[in-house]
Parts: C-alpha cells; structure tokens; sequence
C-alpha cells in the first residue's frame, strides 16, 4: 500500500492588498489594460507556451479570457469583468482600468476600508444622478428617425480595435453594413412584447473587407452545391417551399445511448432496420411536399440521394449554432428531435431558395417571407484580422441593441470621464455638514476619497494616450483633450488644439485648460452643458454599458479592499 501524504493546512494571507506580490501584479495586470486602450492601443499577442493557436488582440474579452492569473484578488477582478462583458458586450477595458484604479488610489489614502466604501457608493450616486439628468453635460439623445448618431456610435466602436486594420473606406463600409443588418432584425410589426432578430456573421477569411455584405435571411454553407446549376426544389400550391428541420442524427448508426437500452431479437439488423427507417421518414416528407430538410447532424447518404431523385433538398451538418436562427427563419417551429414520428405542424416555411458564392465557397441562402434574421457575410485578408472584426461586429449589433431600450450616448474621447471627474470636484466643494454626518466622516476624508475617484477617473482618459500627447481638460465643459506630440512652445493652447475627445467642444470658444497629470483644478461652477451638434461628434459609448462599467468597476474595488484575509487549500 502506498504511503498516504499528510494533509496540508490552509494558507491564510491576511491584508493581501499589503503584499508586494499582490502590489506588482495589479500593476502589471493595469499596466496591460491601459496600454490597449483606445484607437491607438498596443496589440497583445496571447498564446499559452506550449503550442495552439496564438490570439494578437487588445479586446477585453479575449485578452482576459487568455490570462493566466494565480492572485486570488486578479481572478476576482478579472472574473467581474468578463461577466459584464457577457451581458453588455462593450466597455470590458473601461471597467478593468477604472477599477484597477480604484484600488490603486484608495488603498493609499489613511483612511479606514468601511469609511472609503461609505464614501465612494456616495460619490457613484452621484455620478449615476448625474448621467441621468437631462442636464448632463456628455449625455446625448440617439434618435432613430436619423442615422447620424447611429453612425457615430457604431464607427466608434469599429475604430476602437486596431487589431481589425481597417481603413477609412472599410470602416464606412462595415459601418453601413452593420447598420443596414440591425435594421433587418428590427420588427417590422411592433407587438406588445417585440423581440429584436439575429444577425448571423458567416466567415470568409482571406477576401477583401469592401466585399462584406449583408443579406436578409439565412446563408447555410452547403459545399456539395454546384454553382451555375439553379436549384430544382419541390414547392407547394401556394407557392412556398415547405421546409423540415431536425436536431436529431440521420446517420441510422443507432440511436443515442441516452435514450435507453435497445433490445435487439436474433436474426435482426439494426443497421438495416434503421435505414429502412429513415427510408420511411423520406417517404412521408415527399408525401407532405417538403421542399427543403436540414439537419443539425450527419444524414445517411442513402437518404440524401433518395431526396435527391424525388426533387428535395438535402442539407445536414447544419451545427447546434444554426439551429435557433433556423427555426426563427422557418416561422418559429421547434426542430424535429425524433425519426420514428413527424407530428403535425412541424414543418416551417420559405418563400425561396437559391445559391449564393462568397470567395470559394457555396451557400444556399433562405429566403423567408418575414424575418427579423440576418446573414452578415464578413471578409477580411487574414483569420486574425477577422477573428477581431467578427468580435467587434458582433459587439456592434448588441450596443445597438441596448440603444434601442435607452436611446441614449455618452461622449467619447475621454470626455464622459473627465467631465464626471469635474462634476465630483464640484460637488465636494459644497458638501452639507448633513451628508458628512450620514457617512460617518470628516470633510477631509470625503475630500480624499474623492479626488482619488476623480483621479481614477482621469486615469482612464489618460489611458488613450500611447504616443507621449499631452493630455489637458478644460475649465469650462471638463472636456479631454489631446495635445500632438512633438509639438512647438505656444502662448496659448487654443493654436495647437482644435477640438476635444469627442468632438463638441472647439478650441475657438472662449476657454483655458489645465494638464490632466497634474490634477485638475476645482471650476468655478458645475459643469457646463455644451451645445451638441451631431456632425462634430468623433466619438459615442455606449450609455448602458459604461454605466454598468462604472458600477462593476467599483463594486468590484470596494470588494477588493474590504479583503481581510484569504484562505488558500494547500492539498
């Protein structure tokens, strides 16, 4: 008998945010983060040491879905992050870097844990107030009778990520598409509970961007098609072409071992026996005038050549990912999950069917008669780029998504961030003795909380800088902007900038400005609401996302910092 090893106690680390260890490696996790930020962030590439496929990235998803970490306080991090990721899509950087930054400034102040959480849930209700005002100054009205602001919102988001290598051209094309394929999963019949469609991206990899399209319905890749042969599919009297749909395998190599045990009597064969089965199933769907079959799974060729010879089109290995969009096509009929029984009305329905070819492959494209899906054919030169594109594609059609429950923006650039920071400054100028007594502090603390949630804040705006610009705010709108490098001595900031991050505020209005590094001064008043005209707008974000990022950043801080000990198994 071998030697049993004796059991480990566990490892208790108390106050882990005091460990150097801890310390270095937030730092580093921050550092990664920061310098992929933006139009201009640095690229990533991920791979994991011991061969497999390497990921050049600077999307938030991917690059924390590759990471490695061992601290425990990393993993919680990053852990709330990518579940925010995975319910808005958009804005995983700015909440990784914003709570990076949380941590990294109140752990420094002399102020207790507890009074440091009081104080900074007081600040976020005020930031959330304020994005929710009407008179919010980096808050803007998306209307939907009008593309220009859609425009703004979804050209933001595509120029983010410089891993997809696009130029002006491609990212007014892939604009235009990705606009034209969430208009097609719009309802075009509002009920009370409408439900907004699909857009399926389908991958040609080595062609040109500017040959991205996007068709209504659904492309199902089918490489036994011949192309220049029309398609010869069976239709009904009305016209239509009845189309059966089924999740279950038509291989007839047995069914599923799930299903049961299967007894079999002497002299039987169960190979046969299935086909013969199958055979049947053919019988009855030419019997019903099906035009069309898919199958989620293998279908038997003996199948597929007997549908063949009586004029139906036999398609299979359609994958589990096609299934859903398939059944919204086909007029929303649950897939057949069963060959030994076709019960009824569980066909669907297509008003065509023809071939479609995008580089060297073949598609048959579904055409319904009403849809709310889509099939967005997306090109790019090599699998990298459109590994990156697809993703940022996708994130597009879901920010749009979210736009219509809240149609509502926040200023780019920068500038949603270094607005909110002077909001806060002025605010805590004025503090009532009544909301100091509330939280349990003196004007001091609140006051140094404060500025370290304002510098976190600006941290984030600073973060879109990667080539040595000078980063400043103006004293008036608490605008970011950003000074070339490189660039000459000047009396006066307005000869070397023309306009701020986002876009709305000019350098020929009447203003002074101050470098962001250095802290931003108290304004005299609030904030103030400048006038947006949409044709000066460079940059959107999303409004939901980034006020779910700014939540998640700090709740997930305020954790952090209330960690008093962690308890590790050593076994």
């Amino acid at each position: 008998m071998s030697r049993l090893e004796a059991k480990k106690p566990p490892l208790f680390i108390s106050k882990p945010l005091t460990r150097d260890a801890v310390s270095q490696s937030l730092s580093l996790l921050s550092g990664i983060l920061k310098s992929s930020y933006g139009p201009t962030g640095r690229l990533k590439q991920l791979h994991n040491g011991v061969g497999g496929c390497v990921c050049t990235t600077s999307q938030s998803s991917a690059l924390l879905g590759h990471l490695s970490l061992s601290q425990p306080v990393l993993r919680v991090l990053t852990a709330s992050v990518r579940n925010h990721v995975s319910r808005f899509s958009d804005c995983g950087l700015f909440t990784a870097i914003l709570c990076c930054g949380f941590i990294e400034n109140f752990r420094s102040l002399n102020v207790a844990p507890f009074t440091v959480i009081k104080i900074s849930k007081h600040l976020l209700s005020l930031c959330m107030d304020h994005l929710k005002s009407e008179a919010c100054g980096c808050r803007v009205s998306v209307d939907f009778s009008s593309v220009e602001t859609l425009v703004c919102l979804v050209r933001s988001i595509l120029t983010s990520k410089p891993a997809c290598m696009l130029n002006k051209t491609e990212v007014d094309h892939l604009t235009s598409l990705v606009l034209k394929a969430f208009i097609f999963t719009v309802p075009c019949h509002v009920e009370t509970n409408a439900v907004l469609g699909k857009c399926v991206v389908i991958p040609v990899k080595g062609g040109r961007v500017v040959d991205s399209t996007v068709l209504p319905g659904l492309l199902i890749e089918a490489p036994e098609i011949q192309l220049g042969k029309p398609v010869a599919v069976k239709r009904t009297g009305s016209n239509m072409i009845k189309i059966a749909l089924f999740s279950v395998s038509m291989s007839g190599d047995g069914s599923n071992p799930e299903e049961g045990t299967i007894v079999v009597h002497h002299g039987v064969s169960l190979e046969v026996s299935e086909l013969n089965q199958l055979l049947n199933v053919g019988k009855q769907l030419v019997k019903d005038e099906v035009g069309l079959v898919v199958c989620q799974k293998v279908m038997h060729p003996s199948l597929k050549q007997y549908l063949k010879e009586q004029g139906v089109v036999a398609v299979d290995r359609a994958g589990l990912s096609l299934m859903e969009p398939l059944g919204r096509v086909t007029g929303n009929r649950p897939p057949i999950a069963s060959i030994h029984s076709l019960p009824p009305g569980c066909y669907g329905s297509l008003r065509d069917l023809c071939i479609e070819s995008f580089a060297s492959k073949h598609f048959l494209h579904l055409i319904p008669g009403d849809t709310v899906i889509c099939s967005l054919i997306l090109c790019n030169r090599s699998e990298t780029a459109w590994d990156e594109l697809k993703r940022i594609c996708e994130t597009a059609e879901h920010v749009l998504q979210l736009t219509v429950k809240e149609p509502l923006a926040l200023l780019g650039g920068g500038c949603t961030e270094t607005h909110l920071a002077s909001y806060i400054r002025h605010k805590s100028s004025g503090l009532p003795a009544s909301t100091l007594r509330d939280l349990g502090c003196s004007q001091t603390q609140y006051r140094l909380v404060a500025e370290g949630f304002c510098r976190s804040l600006e941290s984030v705006a600073r973060s879109l800088s990667h080539d040595g610009e000078e980063v400043l705010t103006d004293v008036v709108y608490g605008h970011c902007w950003f000074v070339p490098p490189g660039s000459p001595c000047v009396s006066r900031w307005s000869d070397l900038v023309s306009k701020c991050g986002c876009g709305v505020s000019g350098s020929t209005e009447d203003l002074s400005w101050s470098f962001l590094q250095a802290g931003s001064p108290v304004l005299q008043g609030c904030p103030q609401e400048p006038s947006v005209k949409v044709a000066d707008l460079r940059a959107l974000d999303c409004f939901a996302a980034k006020c779910s990022g700014l939540q998640v950043a700090l709740e997930t801080a305020n954790l952090i910092l209330d960690l008093s000990y962690i308890i590790e198994d050593q076994n």
